[in-house]
C-alpha cells in the first residue's frame, strides 16, 4: 500500500488531469501574460517530478526534453499532446520509486540531492506545486471563456484518510 503522502500526490495528479481535460491544444498554447500557458505548466510539473522522483531518487532521466521547463528557463510552449505524453512517461517512472518508499525513507535525503531536503519534503513541495498551478490553470480557463469549471475538490474514494503506519 502506498505511503499516505504518495496517495495525496496521486489524488492531486488526478485533480490536475480533471481540471485540464476540456482544454484544447490551441487553448493550452495561449498565454495571458504574466501567466504561463497551460502546456508549459504541464511540462513544468513533469520537469519537477522527473527532477525529484526519477533523476534524484533513481539516477535516470526518461524525458530529456522537459529540462527546458525547469525553474528559471526561458518560456517554451510544447504542443499539448506532447506535453501530456511527457507528463505520463515521467509520472509512470516516478511511480516506480514512489511505490517503494516508506516513512523512514522519507526522512533520509537522497545521495544525489545536495539541497538538504528530504524525499518527504520533496513530496510535499510537489503536491503543493500542483495545487498552485491547478489554480493558475483554472484562471487561464476562465480567461479563455470556459464555464462549468470544477468548483470543488473531487471525490476522495481512492484517497481516504488513513494514519501512517
Amino acid at each position: 500500500m502506498a505511503h499516505p503522502l504518495v496517495t495525496q500526490l496521486r489524488f492531486t495528479r488526478g485533480e490536475w488531469r480533471r481540471g485540464l481535460k476540456p482544454v484544447t491544444a490551441e487553448e493550452a498554447a495561449r498565454r495571458f501574460a504574466p501567466i504561463n500557458p497551460i502546456a508549459w505548466m504541464i511540462g513544468h510539473l513533469a520537469w519537477q517530478e522527473q527532477r525529484y522522483f526519477v533523476e534524484l531518487a533513481q539516477g535516470k532521466v526518461v524525458v530529456p526534453e522537459i529540462k527546458q521547463f525547469g525553474y528559471g528557463k526561458e518560456l517554451s510552449v510544447p504542443p499539448l499532446d506532447e506535453a501530456w505524453r511527457w507528463w505520463r512517461a515521467v509520472t509512470e517512472a516516478a511511480d516506480e520509486y514512489l511505490d517503494t518508499i516508506d516513512g523512514k525513507e522519507l526522512t533520509r535525503p537522497w545521495k544525489r540531492d545536495t539541497s538538504g531536503e528530504t524525499p518527504g519534503t520533496r513530496l510535499h513541495r510537489t503536491t503543493y506545486h500542483y495545487w498552485f498551478h491547478l489554480g493558475e490553470s483554472q484562471a487561464v480557463r476562465q480567461l479563455l471563456g470556459h464555464t462549468k469549471l470544477p468548483t470543488f475538490v473531487g471525490g476522495f474514494r481512492g484517497a481516504q484518510y488513513r494514519p501512517e503506519r
